[in-house]
């Protein structure tokens, strides 16, 4: 029996193929010239080397991971929000929110009480918005305030430092903000306030490493990328008679004075 009742399984498994089908180039190979598009810096992979006792081949494994990692966290966003669209009474628009939840029986916000609507804000991590950005955000959600005053407004975090559904306060102009109706709110008590489940999070997280298994052994066009950098590298040192450092070297430093 399909274990979540917010979501079908159709639904659940047509957004986990979408997602991973975002992750596109980033299925796609590496091979030297792609790993250096941006010019790594060789100087830090050779103190990262020995200081971490890593081998060569670990290092370059290591970088490709970090330079696909870079891109992916928005594919992880487009999981994170999209999946709400499938969820009633919630729409994904595509512009303005991230997320709008409405409800006519009305929806119960501690500290708050009844509002009808939120809007939502979606961070991936509570660490990822500075201060210039925390402060647009609020601003944006003061206004929604004063446009609408039967809302209320998320900033709506998938890994916050702790579960929590609290003002958010920020600084603007030097001093604190905070309003009851403009909330900091993780991910497991977003998931509670949509679907009336304390534990409707943990129970699609329990779901997911199965359907994201199934969906990537079915899928054709996924392929597991045969990365050839290391190789690349260890061929042009070879070429050229120079050790592997100075081949590493030359990715950086190759226009550089003695090089």
């Amino acid at each position: 029996m399909w274990p979540l009742s917010f979501i079908s399984e159709k639904n659940f498994k047509k957004h986990v193929r979408n997602t991973i089908q975002h992750y596109g180039d980033k299925l796609k190979s590496f091979n030297l010239e792609r790993f250096n598009s941006n010019i790594v810096d060789p100087i830090k992979l050779i103190f990262d080397k020995s200081v971490y006792k890593y081998t060569w081949d670990e290092i370059i494994r290591n970088e490709i991971f970090r330079q696909r990692d870079k891109s992916n966290n928005n594919d992880i966003g487009y999981f994170h929000q999209k999946i709400f669209q499938y969820i009633s009474g919630c729409l994904v628009p595509n512009s303005g929110w991230d997320v709008i939840f409405s409800n006519e029986n009305k929806i119960e916000i501690p500290e708050c009480g009844l509002v009808k609507t939120i809007y939502i804000e979606m961070k991936n991590k509570h660490n990822t918005m500075n201060s210039s950005s925390s402060a647009k955000t609020y601003m944006k959600m003061q206004g929604q305030l004063l446009k609408d005053d039967d809302c209320a407004c998320f900033l709506v975090e998938a890994i916050a430092k702790r579960s929590q559904n609290i003002a958010w306060i920020v600084s603007l102009d030097g001093s604190k903000q905070k309003h009851r109706r403009i909330r900091r709110v993780s991910m497991d008590k977003f998931y509670e306030i949509v679907t009336g489940e304390y534990d409707a999070f943990y129970k699609m997280c329990m779901v997911l490493p199965d359907v994201v298994e199934e969906i990537v052994n079915n899928l054709e066009n996924i392929s597991v990328p045969n990365d050839t950098v290391i190789n690349e590298i260890k061929a042009a040192a070879k070429n050229k008679n120079i050790s592997f450092v100075m081949a590493l070297y030359m990715l950086g430093f190759e226009t550089y004075s003695g090089f």
